[in-house]
């Protein structure tokens, strides 16, 4: 008995990996970069996964924050809390030339040229001025 179980263990030991190799490599050629026609492949259709929402950037969402409250406020406001935001955040410090410039095309679709540059203040080195007077 244990001769015929020592056996059908080499069989077993030889058959095997060579099984498990085969299937592997039949796993990996159905897939997409192995350039077969992509009806006979078992993959799951794009259609079925929901699409999860891109992040958004730090500063996209500030200069958001910061037109919205330009609208309901004024220039003036957005440009003090644009200020703060860069001195508590120095990464933000990069993008604040053009989140002025947008703040000072959009206060000048909003208040006219004239108004909009008496909200000029030197946050960004003037990019707010450059802003609205681009947009003039």
């Amino acid at each position: 008995m244990t001769h015929t179980a020592r056996r059908i263990g080499r069989s077993l030991a030889l058959v095997l990996p060579v099984v498990l190799v085969l299937s592997g490599t039949l796993a990996v050629s159905a897939v997409p970069w192995a350039g077969q026609d992509s009806a006979t492949q078992l993959t799951a259709s794009s259609t079925d996964v929901s699409v999860r929402a891109k992040s958004r950037a730090p500063q996209d969402i500030l200069r958001d924050q910061l037109l919205a409250e330009l609208q309901e406020k004024d220039p003036g406001v957005a440009l003090t809390h644009l200020q703060r935001e860069v001195e508590n955040r120095p990464s933000i410090a990069e993008h604040c030339m053009s989140i002025a410039r947008s703040l000072g095309r959009a206060a000048v679709k909003h208040y006219g040229p004239s108004r909009a540059q008496s909200f000029s203040r030197p946050v960004c080195d003037t990019a707010y001025a450059t802003g609205v007077m681009r947009a003039s």
